[in-house]
């Protein structure tokens, strides 16, 4: 990775040819992040568009719900509702359920639903010397989290006027257990990483609720004056978070729970009552919008978010959120998104959602100073 100290070496140490053409990049430390790593453009074309992909957040006005619900002989732990933060908030939020669940007597529980918030529910509960068996109609590649931009951040999970202290309690323990538990990940083997976040603006910007009650979780969190950094707007938020892979984090997760002995059982239930046929006493939700018809959650609702997923640029490594559109570097390829379309249930992809994706970006990075473009 070519960093500016290693750049300006390299730089000083070239000869000079009178009359050479080729000019030496003027770049300058607002072309790097706070790590050294280089800011560099993004290469937005239709052409370069590998798979449009749709994902719903399964979104909560008031957040998500971890509780505890009895059904006769059955004890049912509800965690889903994460809305854009599955990912983020799944080792937290399970973490708060595992808690339920180690004041029961029992040792023995179904898990349903194997993305990211069903897996470390799982996993917590194995850790604690539980026999778990998940249940879920879909598995990797196929599930929600497969979709998720899945930057370490609780991004659209609630409502600031729907919410109180207790809320923001819960969701503070549940933000700090994950925060720790991913840096425990960091590394090829679950493919997670730190990267730079600009959260860019025409104002001067204001820290958002996140960023000012927690700014513990939030590392080289930092004002940046147009000078301080490459893109043509006026003010930048950066901090440092964790990206995470899915296409890596979820199959490791899932090596994690059969080598402890967990099985995993394909099955759709049609309602509640199949649903508590399960011989376990202990039934952990994580059915993210499949507890609205199953528990009767109206709150509950889609939030349908769409990406243009373009080619993978190696060279791009932070994470660009500007307005409605944002854009998330993966392996697998460049995540750009930018819609948020309440109560959507469709999974189809919108053509004219694509054509407005792909324009806003372009003529982002178009605008944007690259020097060694």
């Amino acid at each position: 990775m070519t960093t500016r100290r290693t750049f300006l070496r390299t730089a000083a140490a070239m000869p000079l040819v009178a009359g050479c053409a080729t000019a030496i990049p003027r770049v300058d430390a607002s072309n790097y992040t706070p790590s050294g790593r280089p800011l560099r453009r993004v290469r937005v074309s239709q052409e370069r568009v590998i798979r449009t992909v749709v994902g719903l957040r399964p979104y909560r006005s008031s957040g998500f719900v971890v509780a505890v619900e009895k059904f006769d002989d059955t004890l049912v732990i509800h965690n889903y509702g994460h809305g854009g933060g599955g990912v983020t908030l799944s080792w937290g939020t399970s973490h708060l359920a595992a808690q339920h669940a180690m004041q029961t007597e029992h040792r023995r529980c179904a898990v349903i639903g194997c993305g990211a918030v069903g897996l470390a529910s799982a996993r917590l509960l194995q850790d604690r010397g539980w026999y778990v068996t998940i249940y879920a109609k879909d598995l990797h590649p196929n599930t929600t989290s497969n979709i998720a931009g899945a930057q370490w951040s609780p991004a659209s999970v609630f409502n600031r006027s729907n919410v109180d202290e207790r809320f923001y309690s819960q969701l503070g323990q549940a933000m700090h257990f994950a925060y720790r538990r991913f840096q425990n990940m960091v590394g090829t083997r679950y493919g997670v990483r730190w990267v730079s976040n600009y959260e860019l603006s025409d104002r001067p910007p204001g820290r958002d609720i996140i960023h000012r009650r927690f700014a513990d979780l939030y590392p080289e969190l930092r004002n940046l004056p147009a000078a301080g950094h490459p893109f043509a707007v006026e003010h930048a938020l950066h901090f440092d978070t964790m990206l995470i892979e899915p296409p890596v984090y979820l199959p490791a997760m899932m090596r994690d729970f059969r080598d402890a002995g967990g099985e995993i059982v394909i099955r759709e239930f049609s309602d509640r009552s199949d649903l508590l046929a399960l011989d376990e006493p202990v039934l952990l939700n994580c059915t993210g919008l499949g507890a609205r018809e199953l528990f009767g959650d109206t709150e509950l609702i889609p939030v349908k978010g769409q990406l243009e997923v373009l080619l993978p640029q190696p060279e791009i490594d932070y994470i660009m959120i500007h307005r409605d559109s944002y854009m998330i570097p993966r392996a697998d390829g460049i995540m750009l998104g930018g819609t948020f379309d309440r109560n959507e249930w469709s999974l189809q992809p919108d053509a004219a959602a694509s054509e407005r994706i792909i324009r806003r970006h372009q003529t982002f990075f178009n605008n944007m100073d690259d020097p060694w473009a």
